[in-house]
């Protein structure tokens, strides 16, 4: 149904723990998607290296660049996190940042494929995990094309400071690029200062706060057994309201048609 974007100012503060808790705890079909420039970390990490093989996104980019095969062979690169059902999906990203360069050139066509997966038989909507902003290459088309953009940061200044500067470059770049407004949100990670001081110092509302869970964040990040009743999970489900909030009035606007007035009958 949608692109759901998340990306950090600097550092990594649980942008992937986050993607990944939301992809295991939603209540709908999911595809997530590791676009982070710098590397993917799930394959190795949660998943413990277990799949053998290379696979993902940068697997696709060669395919595609050699023989525009990227529909053909886009299924084949997933891993099933749920398997068999095939309702929580992964799209591991690059394992070694180098690779990141011939994945660059393709974002454009990886924004628009997911994007069209809404429209699929079966519809899935895409959990992207954007990594860092300030990395070379990063994915912009794919942020553009996203319908939730969610700035992860924790609350505390130097961090608030750096997303600033973020927000103030993602909304000064979808301006250039004609995005309409109303996507970007901001996500707080921990404690630290207040959520509505922060929204309006950074004028941009919080879309949710996201517990620091050192257990559930080492599970999610080096494997082992995901307990759904743990502060991130839980905190990671009920984010799914208020993105579907999020969803519904853009699907709304979208599907909105002024009515046409009728012309008098001629006498």
């Amino acid at each position: 149904m949608a692109i759901i974007a998340l990306v950090s100012p600097k550092g990594s503060p649980g942008v992937t723990a986050t993607a990944l808790a939301c992809t295991l705890s939603w209540h709908r079909r999911l595809l997530l998607a590791e676009c982070d420039p710098a590397g993917g970390s799930i394959m190795a990490g949660y998943l413990g290296g277990a799949v053998p093989g290379p696979r993902g996104i940068a697997e696709l980019a060669v395919a595609e660049l050699r023989e525009g095969k990227l529909e053909e062979n886009f299924w084949s690169q997933l891993i099933d996190l749920d398997a068999p059902k095939r309702e929580r999906l992964l799209l591991p990203g690059v394992v070694d940042p180098t690779q990141a360069g011939t994945v660059a050139p393709l974002w454009q066509r990886f924004a628009d494929f997911f994007t069209g997966l809404e429209k699929g038989e079966p519809a899935y909507d895409v959990i992207v995990d954007c990594g860092r902003l300030y990395v070379n290459n990063p994915p912009w088309p794919v942020l553009r094309a996203a319908a939730v953009v969610l700035v992860v940061t924790t609350a505390h200044l130097p961090d608030l400071s750096s997303a600033r500067a973020a927000v103030a470059a993602i909304q000064r770049d979808f301006r250039e690029h004609r995005v309409a407004p109303g996507s970007v949100r901001l996500l707080l990670v921990g404690e630290g200062h207040g959520t509505g001081e922060i929204s309006k110092a950074l004028e941009l509302p919080v879309i949710a706060r996201i517990p620091d869970d050192p257990r559930t964040a080492e599970v999610l990040s080096y494997g082992g057994t995901i307990k759904a009743n743990r502060p991130l999970m839980r905190a990671a489900d009920a984010l799914e309201v208020p993105i579907n909030a999020i969803l519904d009035r853009r699907r709304a606007r979208l599907s909105w048609r002024p009515a046409l007035t009728e012309a008098p009958n001629a006498v």
